[in-house]
């Protein structure tokens, strides 16, 4: 397992409570929207997200597409970016990561905390 607590770019504290999260975390999610959310002329009332079907591939690809756009990664588990690239990938319906910048903020950070608890347990 990475030491992330080392690397000086992580809040131990952030940390901390990202593995106990991770610990209960499955190997795949299903979200619940608060309220129907719309993405290209379709509305969402839940997605879910087969972590299982992701691949060395498809993280590498991810790394690959953030550095084309200038955004380097340092520590995935902790880059909105690639988590939201990764979630699109791992989607049971087809979206792009455009989807999780429009949908509300609390929504998101669910989605968002899936991921990362599922990367973080697959580090164990």
């Amino acid at each position: 397992m990475t030491d992330l607590k080392n690397t000086g770019v992580i809040d131990t504290k952030e940390l901390s409570a990202a593995q106990k999260e991770a610990a209960d975390s499955g190997n795949s999610y299903t979200h619940l929207f608060r309220k129907p959310y719309e993405y290209e002329d379709k509305t969402f009332t839940q997605v879910t997200f087969d972590w299982d079907k992701l691949t060395g591939d498809d993280a590498l690809a991810i790394e690959n597409e953030l550095q084309q756009l200038g955004k380097p990664v340092i520590v995935p588990t902790f880059s909105g970016e690639y988590l939201v690239r990764m979630c699109a990938r791992a989607c049971t319906d087809p979206i792009g990561a455009d989807f999780f910048k429009r949908m509300p903020i609390a929504d998101y950070n669910k989605i968002r905390s899936a991921s990362r608890s599922f990367l973080l347990k697959s580090e164990l």
